[in-house]
């Protein structure tokens, strides 16, 4: 087959691939130098969508609405708009191996692609139950969520399940979000996950009350403390049951199953240097080997702000690793230097009327102020954590733009407090007078 020759490329076509090939444009790319290679058969797009408005009974949001970079109130990049500025978008195509030293890139179908530079923006996948053995793991209506087929074959299982019994296995992102989309779609719904509380990286004990309850409130039922070991199926294949390790066994027409995920990074392995499970990367999302960068959710770049680095999974980094990959590349070809990236983690979520956002780092102390009751109309309400001293994370249920901003700005800038219990009082005005 014909070998395919670019300056640039980018293996991945999710997130990042999108506001890369946006900031490739910005800095005058020229038509024919780049191409962005992805094993889904769609144009980048705002993956987040997938667990929200594409699964809604109304207002449901379909492609081309949601392609990058509407995300952050940019442009809609539509596939004419790659061609419009001559950028190669290579859909359905798997790249199965890689050889960088000749910089040579190689397809499941056996095309070769040779590049001058390469952007590794691979993502991430999801955790399959069935890759521990779990019985009956491969029912069918078993779903995972990660691209727009399996949202597409949820969205089918909905129409078809109507006012059936949906079992969530999993209490974070995935858990949470899911539960209620289902539940807007007038699924009976039960979650299961082992740990103490729902979204345990991040939550208190004192914000997974909130949620845990407004959920009951809307007639989610949450099961804690143990695990699905395996799956019943009917003549059809399809799941019936899930058997937990407790000894209860739920009926199920859908199961959504959301423990996690791993960064997709196989396909470097032993040809890149790693660290804390990513490829390692400088402040530029430079990797050990010349002319090569990773982004988004396989890279293990410096935090800035906490002298360490760190891997971070979230949309938000996507967009803006891709965006300063590119700055760097541009920047080295002109021989001029651009500042290193100083990232302040950011993660939000949005399900029924509920909108959370969080900054920082959520270590040391915490407090919790506001009003966390579950039955309340305003359910405005929020976290600081605090270490040596300082305020170094802030969450917030239901903030105005500016009161996310405000907090936003304290996760940043660090400021001294005095007592805790002053915090607790002062709650979010201790941010927004900052």
């Amino acid at each position: 087959m014909a070998e395919k020759s670019f300056k640039y490329v980018i293996v991945g076509g999710g997130v990042a691939a999108g506001y890369a090939a946006r900031e490739f444009a910005k800095q005058g790319v020229k038509p024919g130098e780049l191409a962005i290679i992805s094993k889904e058969a769609v144009a980048p797009y705002e993956r987040p969508a997938l667990s929200k408005a594409y699964l809604f009974p109304e207002g449901t949001a379909r492609l081309p609405g949601f392609h990058v970079c509407v995300g952050s109130g940019g442009e809609r990049l539509l596939p004419e708009w790659y061609t419009e500025k001559g950028i190669s978008l290579i859909l359905s195509t798997e790249i199965t191996k890689a050889d960088l030293a000749s910089k040579t890139l190689t397809s499941a179908a056996g095309e070769t692609y040779k590049y001058e530079i390469l952007i590794i923006a691979t993502g991430s996948t999801v955790i399959k139950l069935s890759d521990f053995g779990v019985q009956g793991a491969d029912a069918k209506n078993i779903f995972y969520l990660r691209e727009i087929d399996d949202a597409d074959k949820l969205v089918e299982a909905i129409k078809s399940k109507e006012n059936g019994k949906a079992v969530i296995v999993g209490g974070g992102y995935i858990g949470l979000e899911l539960s209620a989309a289902l539940r807007i779609n007038n699924i009976d719904v039960t979650m299961v996950y082992p740990e103490p509380w729902c979204m345990p990286r991040l939550f208190t004990a004192g914000i997974a009350a909130f949620y845990e309850g407004y959920y009951a409130k809307k007639g989610i039922n949450i099961i804690k403390g143990t695990v699905a070991v395996g799956f019943g199926t009917n003549e059809n294949g399809e799941v019936t049951d899930v058997k937990l390790k407790d000894g209860r066994v739920l009926e199920a027409d859908i199961v959504v199953v959301g423990v996690g995920g791993r960064p997709l990074t196989t396909l470097f392995k032993g040809l890149v240097a790693e660290e804390k499970g990513g490829i390692k990367t400088d402040g530029f999302f430079k990797t050990s080997v010349p002319d090569v960068y990773a982004v988004g959710d396989v890279a293990t770049f410096p935090m800035k702000l906490y002298n360490e680095d760190r891997r971070v999974e979230h949309v938000d980094h996507a967009r803006k690793s891709a965006e300063q990959a590119v700055k760097a590349i541009f920047a080295s070809e002109q021989g001029k230097s651009i500042d290193e990236y100083d990232y302040l983690p950011y993660f939000y979520s949005r399900a029924f009327d509920l909108s959370w956002q969080f900054y920082g780092d959520n270590v040391g102390e915490t407090v919790l102020f506001g009003d966390n009751d579950p039955a309340s109309s305003s359910h405005k309400f929020g976290t600081y954590w605090i270490k040596d001293g300082k305020v170094v994370g802030a969450f917030l249920e239901s903030g105005t733009p500016e009161e996310n901003t405000a907090i936003a700005r304290v996760a940043r800038g660090q400021p001294a407090v005095g007592s805790l219990e002053e915090l607790t009082a002062e709650g979010l005005a201790f941010a927004t007078k900052v």
